[in-house]
């Protein structure tokens, strides 16, 4: 057994599955416990909660390797996330093809905090640089791209684009995401929050393609044994 799975009760297939499905569908921790309880395995929901703040960001940090930001244009937006009755800012970025790049959960929508998710998406591909940040009207985004240029982590060249309508793929992809979202009716903390929004963004990073010739070429088009293979564990 994968060293990952070390003390759990259930096999390491069933523990992946239900983090899958959890974050790639608009499904409830109790909807996952009927439909394994129909497949005659007894899981309760806060067994399969257990999981998903556990194995999801275990995916999202296995899968960053295969992730490099080649993207020449970055469109970048925040959106609303609601913790503990109360609104965050989701900071999401996309490129050109409508691919993934990152995100970033914040109590603020301010300079400090545009900084902070900028910084991160490009620590993700140090050897890649935008050329073009498509954003919204919104100051702090000026003065974080300011900020980056002097310090070197962006090239002076790189131009900053600041019209509305642009960013609409952005808005279209937050909708998408949202409707995965909804099911939560709320997260009870940013750390719950973070942990199963990684989740959600990787799934969808799966359907829109982005691993497509890794799970191709390693697992024979499977996303199940793909993700299996970056946890050592067979799945047939």
């Amino acid at each position: 057994m994968s060293l990952a799975f070390k003390g759990r009760h259930f096999a390491p297939d069933i523990i992946l599955l239900c983090m899958r499905w959890y974050c790639r569908y608009a499904l409830s921790y109790r909807d996952l416990e009927e439909i394994m309880a129909e497949r005659h395995l007894s899981v309760d929901h806060t067994t399969i909660y257990r999981w998903v703040q556990h194995y999801a960001p275990e995916l999202d940090r296995r899968v960053q390797w295969c992730k490099p930001l080649q993207t020449k244009t970055w469109y970048v937006d925040e959106t609303y996330v609601k913790v503990r009755g109360e609104w965050m800012y989701l900071y999401r970025a996309i490129g050109d093809g409508g691919e993934t790049l990152d995100f970033y959960l914040s109590q603020t929508r301010t300079t400090k905090a545009a900084k902070q998710f900028l910084s991160k998406a490009l620590n993700r591909s140090p050897h890649h640089r935008p050329s073009v940040i498509s954003t919204d009207k919104n100051r702090a985004y000026n003065e974080a791209i300011a900020s980056l240029r002097k310090e070197g982590r962006l090239p002076p060249t790189c131009q900053h684009r600041q019209v509305k309508f642009l960013n609409n793929r952005l808005e279209s992809d937050h909708g998408k995401l949202k409707q995965r979202i909804r099911p939560v009716r709320g997260f009870k903390s940013r750390k719950t929050a973070h942990n199963a929004i990684r989740g959600f963004e990787v799934m969808r990073m799966f359907r829109k393609g982005q691993f497509r010739s890794m799970v191709d070429s390693l697992a024979g088009g499977s996303e199940a044994r793909y993700i299996g293979r970056l946890f050592q564990v067979f799945i047939a």
